[in-house]
């Protein structure tokens, strides 16, 4: 059974992050900022998520983002996206991801 399943949840955004990891908090904060619902899945202590996660995404690095299931790397890319106005965009259109 699939561990990292970012569509297994209601909230259009789902972070997976660790309680240590300054960048999931700003991305955190910017979600909150923009009222975007999100679920933040903590994979600090479970290393088969963890994994599992690297192999899904090919990036060691949290906060990894995804967006109605569409993964869209980490802190920086969310704060491009929604600087360019994409965010919003992708949001507004669960099946449509440009990025």
């Amino acid at each position: 059974m699939a561990r990292i399943d970012p569509t297994a949840y209601e909230e259009p955004v789902v972070l997976y992050v660790t309680r240590y990891c300054g960048y999931c908090m700003m991305a955190k904060a910017l979600l909150e900022r923009l009222g975007i619902a999100y679920r933040s899945v903590d994979v600090t202590s479970d290393h088969e998520a963890r994994a599992e996660l690297v192999a899904r995404t090919g990036r060691r690095t949290v906060p990894q983002i995804f967006v109605h299931g569409h993964g869209i790397g980490g802190y920086q890319e969310l704060h491009e996206l929604h600087a360019r106005g994409e965010l919003e965009a992708m949001l507004a259109a669960p099946g449509r991801h440009g990025t």
